[in-house]
């Protein structure tokens, strides 16, 4: 490389925090923006995270959901609209993340900025978009197998907490290559290094995915973390293209 860690502008520890707090402030500018518009349409964000489950539940229930508090309609829709609101405001955000990072980095690597907002946010709506449309079928479909021949009593809370643990988990998991790919331009990893390590991947794939996957059942997991082993390859891959050379 043309230029050295050393000739690059270094910042004080309170220089650092400074431009930490400027990014937080309009990181959270962004999330509340964002929060805004998923409550003005709160409700339909609502019945369309509960259509997984509405379409797969037994005909005859006519209404599945109940809450146990007054208050509990509404702070589901709060916290549903908070989440909603960030998969809004992620591609900002994530142009928060990079500024703040991009110090950092060769002046030639800081022209990954357009290539890491994209695919930043793209892998991000994708991790969503698995956790959604096949990670929680295949959860709800197992809890309702296991269930057959009682009545459900679902709460609105419930049911929520359920469904945000699995898509947005599944959205912050997908940024995996992301992640990697910063580590492996401050050359804190190689390509040589995730290859060796390869083997302690796979125990906490199947670790993170227990964990996102409260059914339990083995074939659930293997939905999870197939995906996210390929991300782990996919980051591997990142790290030989784009990682710090020797």
């Amino acid at each position: 490389m043309n230029e050295s860690r050393d000739e690059r502008p270094v910042q004080s520890f309170f220089e650092h925090l400074f431009e930490l707090r400027k990014r937080l402030v309009y990181s959270i500018g962004y999330l509340i923006a964002g929060f805004v518009v998923a409550y003005i349409f709160h409700k339909k964000i609502f019945h369309l995270v509960a259509l997984p489950l509405l379409q797969l539940a037994p005909k005859q229930y006519k209404s599945i959901f109940a809450f146990h508090h007054l208050s509990e309609p509404f702070f589901t829709y709060l916290r549903l609209s908070f989440y909603a609101g960030i998969f809004m405001a992620s591609p900002f955000i994530l142009h928060q993340l990079w500024l703040f990072i991009s110090p950092a980095l060769y002046k030639e690597e800081k022209r990954y900025a357009i290539p890491f907002i994209f695919f930043s946010t793209m892998l991000f709506l994708a991790g969503g978009a698995f956790g959604y449309f096949i990670g929680l079928k295949y959860m709800i479909s197992f809890f309702l197998s296991e269930a057959k021949g009682l009545v459900p009593v679902l709460t609105m809370e419930g049911y929520f907490s359920l469904a945000t643990t699995v898509i947005v988990g599944m959205g912050i998991v997908f940024e995996t290559p992301i992640l990697i790919l910063f580590l492996s331009l401050m050359g804190l990893v190689d390509y040589k290094f995730l290859i060796s390590k390869f083997k302690y991947a796979i125990f906490i794939v199947f670790l993170i995915a227990a964990i996102v996957t409260p059914s339990g059942d083995p074939i659930t997991q293997t939905v999870f973390a197939v995906p996210m082993l390929l991300l782990y390859i996919l980051g591997i891959l990142v790290a030989y293209l784009f990682g710090a050379k020797e």
